[in-house]
């Protein structure tokens, strides 16, 4: 491992992270050295609808908080979805044209709950800050102002309402907590999940406990991925240092026609199955 390799009063070697590289890895090392460390890259699947959905409103929301107040609408949300909107990994046109109605009607409602006025200290803001052993950083989808504090805010668009374990749990947000203090210089605590289908509101209120947590576990998976890579490195086979760890997650993996392992967890699915096409349901 690198911390044997450090000389004596040498600084030690942070490990450069974001959010999703440690998730990637913890989630399956395998996946990991196809998206950070093959070069080049082994194939991937099709693009996924679900991604699609998401990146439109993402980009739709940024945009219309770039906008001048006056245009600040419902009406110019619409059409910010619109002009980000792709037909990538939908069934047909028509599938992808029932979708970004939906996708239009959450942004609709979702903004009409906003004071347009009410201007964000960031959107899409990149933030960073230092532990013991990682340089992390991460871009926050949005940061508000709430009296003295600011307030991390992350937009989902997925099947479920988020929830306040989820908030509490999620590795992201505590990383953005981190990067926001050390970037901005300023107190922050709350971290919020704003689940559009729905319009409800996840939260949770870091403390320096639950913060503490986080930084061990990202620290710890930053040390089993300097391990891995340096076991490559000295000859090891390929799949003993970043073994596959297969599971339910095989299915939505963009790296599974590379993927024999996972091809195996269970069948292929289309790129638009995780969009739940019930009456009612939510995206």
């Amino acid at each position: 491992m690198s911390d044997q390799l450090e000389m004596p009063g040498m600084p030690r070697r942070l490990f450069p992270a974001t959010p999703s590289k440690l998730a990637t890895f913890a989630d399956c090392p395998r996946r990991y050295r196809f998206t950070y460390v093959d070069r080049p890259q082994p194939p991937k699947g099709p693009p996924w609808a679900h991604n699609t959905v998401g990146s439109a409103v993402h980009a739709a929301l940024r945009s219309w908080w770039d906008a001048p107040v006056p245009r600040r609408t419902a009406a110019a949300a619409r059409q910010l979805l619109h002009a980000a909107w792709s037909p990538t990994g939908f069934r047909d046109d028509e599938q992808s044209e029932r979708w970004r109605a939906r996708a239009a009607g959450w942004l609709i409602e979702y903004v009409a709950g906003l004071d347009p006025a009410d201007e964000p200290v960031g959107t899409e803001r990149t933030v960073a800050a230092t532990t013991e052993r990682l340089a992390l950083s991460g871009r926050v989808d949005r940061i508000d102002q709430r009296g003295d504090e600011l307030v991390i805010v992350d937009y989902k668009t997925g099947r479920v309402p988020s929830t306040d374990d989820e908030a509490r749990g999620s590795p992201a947000l505590a990383a953005y907590v981190l990067g926001v203090r050390r970037t901005l210089r300023r107190p922050c605590s709350r971290v919020e999940l704003h689940h559009l289908p729905s319009g409800t509101v996840a939260a949770f209120e870091h403390t320096d406990r639950s913060l503490a947590n986080h930084v061990r576990r990202a620290e710890d998976i930053a040390v089993d991925i300097t391990a891995a890579t340096e076991a490559l490195a000295g000859g090891a086979e390929v799949d003993t240092a970043f073994p596959p760890v297969p599971g339910r997650h095989c299915g939505w993996c963009d790296f599974r026609p590379s993927c024999p392992a996972g091809q195996a967890a269970g069948p292929a699915r289309e790129p638009w199955s995780f969009l739940p096409e019930e009456p009612g349901a939510t995206g």
